[in-house]
């Protein structure tokens, strides 16, 4: 692995200032996992359901319509868990958009985590997208976490460390690699079908620091949040968490194991519940991303696979976050700004929320 400098770059000590240290809210419960477990201050268990909100990975201005969509979510949907994802570029100020060095975009990632923390409501701060260790370049989503991603989350860990209402997804979806580059590092190669990025595609080769780094990078500020981490197949695949691959904590609150499902993944659902099922009894373990959404003739009734995997989701009380709470990020819940429930995915998540 290849060290990082000592010394940050003028524009990253000016975004540490611009930052505002973070305002007191009404404190939630803090979290921490035991052996499957997801456990409160007081020991009891806690079942996080709710919900993405992306545009802050893409938009640094939220779209306009972040807080009104966590409003929803909260007070609508009744959700108690929002999961929004992030650009470690946009954190800092390096898109074309932005012209002071990030302060506005991280003022913005403060107001959605006091309004969630205000409101009895848990926000994981995911980063979804970044650079291939080139700032303000390749913005988007890529096989694994950069470098650049460790100087991210010394930063952001930094700023919420110990806020009981924050938990840290420390990245969003690995992808064709392996186990091993996964946890410990080493160099990636990236072709086009690779992820999704801004603007034009070019092949890139970059180091990737592994999971285990960038939790310890998380946990070097005193950070003791509980940290949410996927795995590889697009962060599908929970069978290395249980081959000798999961993150070693011995300094927070543990992790939480990640789990994305589609209905593209060329499985049944009654062989992806054999994978989900045999990890259960052994990790803690969220549905943080999920979905499926019917088209023509179809999207104006509930979609079977979605129907019957949420019927699984609330059987075994898994903790989810379904894909998403915005009428352009597919598989949408909603089909307008006015909130709408698409018939085929949202009125179902909806109606499981207000079960919970």
């Amino acid at each position: 692995m290849s060290m990082m400098k000592t010394c940050l770059p003028t524009f990253l000590l000016l975004a540490a200032v611009a930052v505002a240290a973070p305002t007191k809210a009404r404190q939630l419960p803090q979290l921490h996992t035991k052996g499957n477990m997801i456990l409160d201050d007081q020991g009891h268990n806690v079942r996080l359901c709710g919900v993405n909100t992306a545009c802050m990975e893409w938009s640094a201005d939220g779209e306009g319509h972040i807080l009104n969509t966590l409003q929803v979510a909260i007070h609508d949907w009744h959700t108690n868990f929002i999961r929004v994802p992030l650009s470690q570029d946009r954190w800092f100020g390096q898109t074309p958009e932005q012209h002071d060095k990030g302060a506005s975009y991280q003022a913005l990632v403060q107001k959605v985590v006091d309004y969630c923390a205000s409101n009895d409501c848990y926000v994981l701060l995911d980063l979804h997208w970044n650079d291939c260790n080139v700032w303000g370049a390749n913005i988007g989503q890529h096989i694994m976490p950069d470098m650049n991603s460790i100087t991210f989350w010394r930063d952001c860990a930094r700023v919420y460390r110990n806020n009981p209402a924050v938990l840290f997804d420390l990245y969003n979806e690995p992808h064709n690699t392996t186990w091993d580059i996964w946890l410990n590092g080493g160099e990636i190669t990236e072709t086009r079908g690779d992820g999704a990025r801004q603007g034009r595609f070019t092949p890139v080769k970059y180091r990737t620091p592994g999971m285990q780094a960038m939790l310890d990078a998380v946990r070097s500020t005193g950070a003791e949040n509980v940290v949410v981490c996927g795995g590889l197949d697009w962060a599908y695949d929970l069978s290395g968490f249980l081959k000798g691959y999961a993150l070693k904590d011995p300094l927070g609150n543990g992790v939480i194991y990640a789990c994305h499902a589609y209905n593209n993944k060329g499985e049944t659902i009654d062989k992806w519940l054999s994978h989900l099922d045999a990890a259960l009894p052994h990790i803690p373990v969220v549905m943080s991303e999920f979905g499926g959404q019917g088209r023509g003739a179809n999207a104006n009734k509930p979609d079977p696979w979605v129907d019957r995997v949420i019927k699984e989701i609330d059987k075994r009380k898994c903790n989810y976050a379904a894909w998403d709470l915005h009428p352009a990020a597919a598989p949408c819940l909603i089909s307008d700004w006015k909130y709408t429930p698409t018939p085929s995915f949202g009125v179902l998540v909806k109606a499981s929320l207000a079960r919970r």
